[in-house]
């Protein structure tokens, strides 16, 4: 169903600094890309312009430690990735996903490739260049956009969620905003939470403590999953997170060198969970990376 944009009442008001600006809405809201009803599989679309060229497509995941289903319209995921990439000419889906309490992983990266093969079989309904879909997410989403990333073209992971499992899942890059990746080295890197424990969000997403079930946390880890199809990836993480450790993002990185992909790490010396790491400047980092990809494709096509 298609969500027409309100214009706005006509109000009086004083703006700071004399810069007002609305909130960002979607073109389309609560689309459900799994077929099923569930809320849990449900996007928003955001279009760059109201023409029809087709955009390129970028799919946003929110943070929640994997203990939300329905964050897509975040205040905090709009302002900091939807808002900058649709300035930037993109069109962006923001997902919701199920949570770690509806399903265990590998169910989460199963919704994300559902969404995104949802999103190229229906890309001339919703105005969507198919040739190049990126992803991105911050902490748990930087998790599932890594593992999207990394799992590209890995039919394993592919799952069986909605209907249309003739298209591809494939990403062309990823940016991981502060995402785990080894979830047995989080402790041994320096967090103010136990992450080996029980009821610990990574323990709660494989269905038991983490370094009792060392087989599940492998398999949630995106480094094992890199190959040589594995697209390009910006990594942005603070070196004060004291939540998803730093060495998190410097493994990935490493791990992603070895492989010989391209990947570039972005170090926020004052940077903690969150905090000073969602600044304009890498924002715009995340927008220059998206369309340097997207340029290539173009070149390569």
């Amino acid at each position: 169903m298609m969500i027409k944009k309100a214009k706005p009442l006509l109000v009086f008001f004083i703006c700071l600094n004399a810069i007002c600006q609305e909130p960002i809405e979607p073109d389309w809201k609560d689309l459900n890309y799994a077929g099923d009803g569930e809320s849990y599989h449900t996007m928003d679309i955001y279009l760059p312009t109201s023409d029809s060229k087709k955009s390129p497509l970028i799919l946003t995941i929110y943070g929640s430690a994997w203990r939300s289903n329905r964050s897509k319209a975040s205040k905090y995921i709009k302002t900091s990735l939807i808002k900058p990439l649709v300035e930037a000419g993109f069109a962006v889906a923001s997902i919701n996903h199920r949570s770690s309490t509806d399903a265990l992983f590998p169910a989460q990266i199963h919704d994300v490739k559902a969404a995104i093969r949802f999103l190229r079989g229906n890309a001339k309904e919703y105005k969507i260049d198919p040739t190049f879909v990126g992803v991105t997410g911050s902490s748990s989403g930087g998790h599932l956009a890594a593992m999207a990333g990394t799992t590209s073209h890995n039919k394993m992971m592919e799952g069986n969620v909605g209907s249309f499992l003739d298209y591809n899942s494939h990403v062309n890059a990823v940016v991981d905003w502060f995402g785990p990746t080894d979830f047995l080295l989080m402790d041994i890197c320096g967090s103010r939470m136990v992450h080996d424990a029980i009821n610990s969000p990574e323990s709660k997403l494989i269905g038991g403590a983490i370094q009792e079930n060392k087989k599940h946390a492998i398999a949630a880890n995106p480094i094992t999953y890199i190959s040589s199809e594995t697209p390009p990836f910006l990594i942005i993480h603070g070196m004060v997170d004291l939540t998803v450790p730093y060495c998190q993002s410097k493994v990935l990185k490493i791990a992603l060198d070895s492989a010989k992909i391209q990947s570039e790490l972005i170090s926020v010396r004052d940077g903690g969970h969150g905090r000073n790491v969602f600044k304009e400047e890498f924002q715009n980092k995340m927008v220059m990376f998206f369309k340097k990809e997207l340029n290539k494709s173009l070149v390569n096509e």
